[in-house]
């Protein structure tokens, strides 16, 4: 019913970790499909020793590219894509088939709650690595530590249909390395009539705060905030916050959002600063 999408980018002990958790906590056993990117470390050898589905490539292609390419395998109903530094808590699959079928449709995007050692929706710390990692006090302490939920999530790891995935086409790739991909996806959701966005409180995991992508995080959040502005004509800021309505409490699918005095203001300094873009180009 689900196949579990991670692109992986030489983060053995990580993605070694999330398996365990998937292997551990679930409640059914799914198919995962992986694209690994370049492999030195020996990802490569335990995907095909493990008999994985697996797709491969001798560069790092980012992660929009990888997890097209990891999704064309899918032969499942539903798309569950994840990082590989998660650790997923117990029942997770459980709570997230249980909303499906509470919605009885497909034209959703359900996500799950992060908890992190420095932000995410529950700050938490369960160590700030791998080998800091303190699988004890999560698995004692996760039914008690709670968010709510929560309008708007944009993050991984998310499910879809995969009908909806083939509609709008993946991840668009002009968002590689991968920051910004995500509201961009759920824009194209949007403009395809999707409007139950539900960040869920139950469906928890522990993630490392994009170990493979730290370093120059501050670079790639500037380029896909400005891939984002040019394509769509708005800030991601913007569409979170009157589109969907991000961290907000979710009462039902979301609406088009008010056209206010002060949505029209930052709309304009939406225009203002897209213009600006475009001059310094």
């Amino acid at each position: 019913m689900i196949s579990i999408i991670i692109p992986t980018f030489n983060n053995l002990q990580y993605l070694k970790l999330c398996l365990k958790s998937l292997e551990k906590n679930s409640y059914k056993k799914y198919e995962i499909i992986f694209h690994v990117n370049v492999g030195s470390d020996g990802t490569l050898e335990f995907v095909k020793n493990k008999n994985f589905k697996f797709t491969y490539s001798k560069e790092n292609l980012g992660l929009c590219s990888s997890i097209n390419l990891a999704a064309e395998l899918c032969k499942s109903d539903f798309i569950l894509y994840s990082h590989d530094d998660m650790y997923f808590c117990p029942m997770w699959d459980k709570i997230l088939l249980n909303e499906v079928n509470n919605i009885g449709h497909d034209k959703f995007y359900l996500s799950g709650t992060m908890i992190e050692p420095f932000t995410g929706h529950i700050t938490f710390d369960c160590g700030t690595n791998i080998n800091s990692f303190n699988e004890k006090k999560l698995l004692e302490n996760y039914k008690n530590i709670n968010f709510y939920d929560h309008q708007g999530s944009h993050f991984a790891p998310h499910l879809v249909s995969k009908r909806i995935w083939d509609l709008v086409g993946g991840f668009s790739e002009e968002f590689n390395p991968g920051i910004g991909s995500d509201p961009d996806f759920n824009m194209k959701l949007w403009k395809n009539g999707i409007r139950i966005f539900k960040g869920i409180n139950d469906f928890k995991v522990y993630h490392f705060s994009s170990i493979t992508t730290r370093k120059k995080l501050n670079l790639i959040q500037n380029k896909g905030d400005q891939t984002f502005l040019k394509k769509w004509g708005i800030t991601t800021k913007f569409f979170k916050k009157y589109y969907l309505k991000s961290r907000t409490r979710f009462d039902g699918p979301l609406n088009n959002p008010k056209k206010t005095m002060l949505y029209y203001l930052e709309l304009f300094l939406c225009k203002i600063k897209l213009l600006k873009f475009y001059f310094k180009s």
